[in-house]
């Protein structure tokens, strides 16, 4: 049988260790997040407006979101001050480059799965996360749990639809089930082991085996959660199978799938990152890849054909907003009104190769304004974009008060 390591404890010499935190669930009408990325960013004129304050005019890459104007929000000047390039892409839902990782209270925990830890379990998948493994520097790494491992993505249409719609047969039922009864008792066997060693703990290591005993109680909540869902049937699929093709033509049904799951209700916190090397451009007449293009050297050519495939993903994108608009949730509202959506990179200009003045925009709940919010560029007064991530977070009922590199909220 396996079993559990107890922290470490300094009433038996051991190196300190750190502590687990308690999470507290949101109430009320639910809440959900899709946090869409790009590995190769956008051009900076291609997507910012000129002037702050009410859009009157969208930049060109956003043209196609035109009948969301007032659906959305436009933010400058926000970023993670990290660089690397494309080694710091993967920054882009947590704040911290994996290499710096250790150094901080949580890790490199992404924005998605802060959401997913507190507000996972009401629903069967506690997040959906979407993308290439075939992309640039190891394919899609935009979720991270706190313990700095990446979540590995669902790959194409094919395999999202079959997750969320394919019964499990009654051997593979039978299967969990004895895994269900294997984890429950090597827990049981660990924290017997954990209570008889209270006694001879100092009032510090009390505190620390109390923190380790309520992440022990984390581990047993998903386990019971998993069992829940195990017994209960998945929703009736109402459209056909798809079958894979290339990110082009999978970008629309991936979506079209990520909004089906949040209408039944499957999850309410997805991920999609879309690995711009696994682009077809050539289904959008385009002759070079979308990497090439990203180093466009300032050739209006190949600015042009950028500007191509940003249109492509916005495109698409406000099909997704559609999508959600006219979708009915139980409480009435339409699914865009209770969702959250994060569109951006985590690479500010592919031509330079900065991770600074990163692409954001925010659809939905809460960021319905029309506007473009322009940040302070100074160095002095600079707004992290974590600060963003810790106001999405608090909109959702989680009660942090910090988050990566955040210094506050951020309000407008």
């Amino acid at each position: 049988m396996g079993a559990l390591a107890l922290p470490a404890l300094e009433s038996f010499g051991l190196p300190k260790g750190q502590g687990g935190a308690g999470f507290r669930l949101a109430d009320g009408t639910p809440k959900r997040l899709v946090c869409i990325g790009n590995s190769f960013g956008f051009h900076a004129p291609h997507f910012f407006p000129e002037q702050a304050g009410l859009i009157d005019s969208l930049p060109k890459a956003l043209t196609p979101l035109q009948r969301h104007l007032k659906r959305m929000t436009v933010f400058s000047n926000l970023d993670h001050g990290v660089k690397g390039g494309h080694f710091a892409v993967h920054s882009f839902l947590s704040g911290v480059k994996q290499s710096q990782a250790a150094s901080m209270p949580n890790g490199n925990l992404s924005l998605d799965q802060r959401a997913a830890e507190v507000l996972g379990s009401q629903t069967r998948f506690p997040s959906l996360v979407i993308g290439s493994e075939n992309g640039l520097h190891g394919g899609c790494q935009m979720s991270w749990t706190r313990s700095g491992v990446r979540v590995p993505p669902i790959e194409g249409p094919r395999e999202l639809f079959r997750k969320l719609y394919l019964q499990d047969d009654q051997k593979n039922q039978k299967i969990f089930r004895q895994k269900f009864d294997l984890k429950k008792s090597i827990l049981d066997a660990t924290l017997e082991d954990a209570k008889s060693l209270s006694k001879d703990l100092t009032g510090r290591d009390r505190d620390k085996l109390d923190e380790y005993f309520t992440s022990i109680r984390e581990v047993e909540r998903k386990i019971h959660q998993r069992e829940k869902w195990q017994s209960i049937e998945k929703p009736k699929p109402s459209t056909d199978e798809p079958v894979n093709k290339n990110l082009v033509e999978d970008i629309p049904v991936l979506y079209q799938l990520i909004g089906l799951a949040l209408e039944t209700d499957s999850t309410r916190i997805a991920s999609f990152e879309m690995a711009g090397a696994q682009f077809k451009t050539g289904l959008l007449g385009l002759k070079n890849g979308y990497h090439a293009y990203s180093h466009h050297g300032k050739k209006q050519e190949n600015i042009d054909a950028l500007l191509t495939l940003e249109q492509y993903q916005t495109k698409c994108f406000a099909n997704f907003l559609d999508q959600l608009a006219n979708t009915k949730s139980v409480e009435g509202n339409s699914l865009l009104d209770e969702t959250t959506m994060l569109f951006g990179s985590g690479m500010g200009n592919g031509n330079a190769h900065t991770n600074s003045d990163l692409p954001i925009l925010v659809a939905g709940n809460g960021y319905q304004t029309g506007k473009h919010q322009i940040l302070p560029s100074s160095k002095s007064k600079r707004v992290p974009l974590s600060n963003l991530y810790l106001s999405i977070l608090q909109d959702m009922g989680i009660e942090d008060d910090v988050f990566a590199h955040s210094n506050g909220t951020l309000t407008f």
